[in-house]
């Protein structure tokens, strides 16, 4: 049983460098099951999407567990699956429900940039159900390129892309799936 919680919009995040004071490049490190890969964050193109994604992850960030629709504790991404994988196109993740329909309690709109597109394997970006009564769908959801897909351009954030590991994202996109491209074995 998934437990409903009511899902607000956001329009503004803290700076993530209120979370991270410092300088130089800002990086994710995701250890999964399959090895680990880092990605390099596009704070400067995508700040409201790094401050969510950042604070989910690291536990800073206020989110409401889909499960239960209570306030949630910790790291919003510890222990989540990819269930998503689709062969040669992307991989994604970030949903506490493992379904595809689990979110942190909050919505938030597109960071679209020209300068931030999905031209090549690799590329970290917002999962969305698009634009619904004016606002974005963007959550906690995120997908990985695993080759160019131009015609999401415009349409999903970018907001990172892969630096070191991209062999990992590679055997994650080679497992077997199941019927909506839920992996036979989860990938965590």
């Amino acid at each position: 049983m998934v437990a409903s919680s009511p899902v607000s919009h956001r329009t503004s995040f803290p700076a993530v460098t209120e979370l991270f004071p410092g300088e130089g490049e800002l990086r994710a490190t995701f250890v999964t099951s399959m090895g680990e890969f880092t990605v390099r964050l596009l704070e400067e193109l995508a700040p409201n999407t790094v401050s969510s994604f950042v604070g989910l992850a690291t536990g800073q960030g206020e989110w409401v567990d889909p499960n239960t629709g209570q306030p949630g504790e910790g790291a919003y991404y510890d222990g989540v699956i990819f269930h998503r994988v689709i062969h040669g196109f992307v991989i994604q993740g970030g949903d506490r429900l493992g379904n595809g329909r689990g979110n942190p309690g909050y919505t938030f709109d597109d960071e679209c940039s020209p300068e931030a597109t999905h031209d090549g394997p690799g590329i970290l970006s917002m999962a969305n159900a698009g634009i619904r009564g004016g606002r974005g769908t963007n959550g906690s959801q995120f997908f990985i390129t695993l080759g160019s897909a131009s015609h999401l351009d415009g349409k999903h954030t970018v907001f990172g892309r892969v630096i070191e590991g991209l062999d990992v994202i590679e055997r994650i996109g080679d497992v077997r799936t199941a019927a909506g491209d839920r992996p036979l074995q989860d990938v965590r």
